[in-house]
């Protein structure tokens, strides 16, 4: 109960720092790794220390589900191209000479060590690939192609780690029958992850219709997909980011709005509790993590967590050159088809960033292997592991904004894309009330029509890049934020009245609860739709 108590003040304190987080623009993977390392040094705190066994299940599938539900499929399949060169051969590139380093460099780390070394390693992580690299102006494609490689890397290096495994407990490992293997648990997760996502989506879609129950069945999927794929020996992780995609694609055909604000902000505070939670517990144990690894010097184990570090940074910098060039020498489609800028590499290089699955995959490390004996080299693994994420997180994801200013890259405008996409769905509105409701009743028709007449001029007197018509015009004034805020002011007028007359005695609880969800939402909606400046 004691350590149960901690984790959840830690938490709470965590919290706290999450605030500043957002208040100052600092990424929080960063600050979580950072916190992580300072609660290893409070005097007093408990070991905690969880049964291995469980680790990957309470971490990994609604941490890759909640990444792939955020994923553009759309996107993810216009570059599944440099994902996959990314997400399966850079991994195990990295894996691989991850593991010839340690080999070489670490004494008494033997080769199914070195590669459990390089399979933890190799996976850069997709929560923090996007904390780093939101509000930075990349391009679509490049941010697809980090959080599509973040998500499907994953299941390559886990798939990886568990061979690692499987050398060191059984003391046994065919170079042949493991690539053959990995063909088959990655084909077979996707398989039985498509299965689930259509049995789910089938579900939603006609027979559930209370929002509580499609928010409970959408926490619940991901651990479904990934404990019936494990039970056949598979891809737990492919199963759960395939039921991700498959469902967030087809997301609008099943979810009403209410689920849909349901399940957001539900999983949203999941997702901000577990990464948080697994650095509470790396903190937790790296006093006994280091007293494990006493043997070495301070002086070896600084040097071989760099030296460690130093590789996984250089080969994604080596791998990206090949990768991205090759391609465009061997295939005329791809020079005509596909924008190229030699600085999206070096983006694409220091964007490497690992976190929370590298954490989870080191701390699920079984304490003893089969015969009873502890697990070679368990807390020198976790301790490298720790020190690749710190060298990834801090130096790279805090030096990413200054590397990309620069380079002078020019920052994709989300506001022109967005007045595109708003101009295009309310002319089809507009459209849509020219042509089919011309015999609704004249003073309803006005006012249908004058609420998107409305939307439509305050896009075009929105703020946008200059010269984006082509013609040096700079549109003055954004009408459209000061429509806004001044609704949102009312609203708070509307909000502060309903709260006297409640206080009063002349609106019941479920009056005040009614009329504040609909202030709320529609609150909600006017932050939403104003341009950032």
């Amino acid at each position: 109960m004691e350590n149960v108590n901690v984790i959840v003040l830690l938490l709470f304190a965590i919290t706290f720092l999450g605030v500043l987080s957002n208040r100052y623009k600092f990424p929080f993977p960063v600050l979580l790794v950072l916190c992580g390392l300072v609660i290893s040094l409070i005097p007093g705190l408990p070991v905690v220390e969880l049964n291995p066994g469980v680790v990957f299940l309470i971490f990994l599938p609604p941490l890759l589900y909640a990444a792939a539900w955020n994923t553009s499929w759309r996107d993810f399949k216009a570059a599944r191209r440099p994902i996959l060169l990314a997400a399966v051969g850079l991994v195990l590139f990295t894996t691989t000479l991850v593991a010839v380093a340690a080999h070489a460099l670490i004494p008494d780390v033997d080769w199914p060590v070195a590669f459990l070394i390089g399979a933890i390693v190799s996976p850069p992580d997709a929560v923090a690939a996007s904390s780093v690299t939101k509000g930075l102006g990349l391009t679509p494609r490049v941010i697809a192609i980090l959080e599509g490689e973040s998500l499907v890397n994953d299941a390559s290096g886990l798939i990886a780690y568990k061979f690692a495994l499987l050398a060191i407990t059984t003391g046994n490992f065919v170079w042949w029958e493991a690539g053959l293997n990995f063909l088959w648990v990655s084909a077979a997760g996707i398989l039985i992850g498509l299965v689930i996502g259509y049995l789910m989506f089938l579900i939603h879609k006609k027979f559930i219709c209370d929002p509580i129950i499609e928010v409970t069945l959408t926490f619940l999927t991901p651990f479904a997909a990934y404990l019936l794929a494990e039970h056949f020996h598979v891809s737990g992780v492919l199963a759960v980011v395939t039921t991700g995609l498959y469902l967030s694609f087809r997301a609008a055909d099943i979810f009403t709005h209410e689920s849909r604000i349901m399940t957001y902000a539900v999983w949203d505070v999941v997702v901000y509790i577990l990464n948080a939670l697994i650095f509470i517990l790396i903190g937790l144990q790296l006093r006994s993590v280091l007293h494990g690894i006493s043997e070495y010097p301070v002086g070896a184990l600084v040097l071989y967590g760099v030296l460690v570090s130093v590789v996984v940074i250089l080969v994604r910098f080596i791998w990206v050159v090949p990768a991205a060039m090759l391609p465009r020498w061997l295939s005329k489609r791809v020079r005509e088809t596909e924008p190229f800028d030699v600085r999206n590499m070096v983006v694409f290089g220091w964007a490497g960033m690992r976190g929370v699955v590298s954490m989870a995959a080191a701390l699920a490390i079984p304490l003893t292997v089969p015969d009873g004996h502890e697990f070679p080299q368990r807390n020198l693994v976790i301790y490298l592991s720790l020190c690749v994420i710190l060298a990834t997180l801090v130096p790279l994801g805090l030096t990413l904004p200054w590397v990309i200013r620069r380079m002078g890259l020019q920052p994709h405008s989300i506001v022109a894309e967005e007045y595109e996409v708003r101009n295009q769905v309310v002319s089809d509105a507009i459209t849509y009330i020219e042509e089919n409701l011309s015999l609704v009743h004249e003073e309803l028709l006005r006012n249908i029509k004058t609420k998107y007449e409305i939307k439509y001029n305050r896009l075009e007197k929105t703020d946008l890049p200059a010269n984006y018509f082509g013609n040096g015009k700079t549109l003055q004034g954004n009408i459209f934020n000061e429509f806004s805020q001044l609704q949102i002011d009312l609203i708070k007028v509307e909000r502060q009245a309903l709260t006297m007359l409640h206080q009063a005695g002349k609106a019941s609880e479920e009056i005040l609860r009614k009329m504040e969800r609909e202030l709320d939402l529609e609150e909600g909606r006017l932050q939403l739709e104003m341009y950032e400046g």
